[in-house]
């Protein structure tokens, strides 16, 4: 987090370069970021919950989490990171800041690619392949009804 709060800052310096963005994008920016925040707070409790670990490398989940967030998108703690960040840029008016949102995404999805679904993959095994067949990667949608 601080790592991205760093960069946002710096990304402040991209602003000279382009116009700033109009007032009508705060009230956005302020739905982004609480939206944003409250996905990833619902996302750490249900893994401190549910998972019986953390969001944190050196204590994940014991147990997998496909509820709360998880039943609809895959990676609902990165999109809701990814809003906090592209909120505090519309609220900012910041190019620079909505801009970096983007490279957030794009590095997180190589993360899971290439890290963390392999993991997750070798962890969990079947049950982690039935999950990513069943819920999508990035784009949100309603889960199907149990019969």
């Amino acid at each position: 987090m601080l790592f991205w709060g760093y960069l946002a800052v710096e990304a402040r310096r991209l602003d000279a370069r382009f116009p700033s963005l109009p007032a009508l994008v705060v009230p956005l920016g302020y739905l982004l970021f609480a939206a944003g925040a409250s996905v990833v707070m619902t996302c750490v409790g249900f893994f401190v919950v549910r998972g019986r670990g953390t969001a944190a490398p050196f204590d994940p989940p014991r147990v997998f989490v496909p509820t709360g967030p998880y039943r609809y998108v895959r990676n609902p703690m990165y999109l809701g990171a990814a809003f906090v960040l592209a909120g505090v840029g519309l609220l900012q008016r910041s190019p620079g800041i909505v801009a970096l949102s983007l490279v957030l995404l794009g590095t997180m999805h190589l993360f899971v690619v290439f890290i963390e679904e392999p993991g997750l993959d070798e962890r969990f095994g079947e049950t982690y392949e039935n999950y990513k067949r069943a819920v999508r990667r990035w784009i949100p949608r309603r889960p199907p009804r149990a019969s």
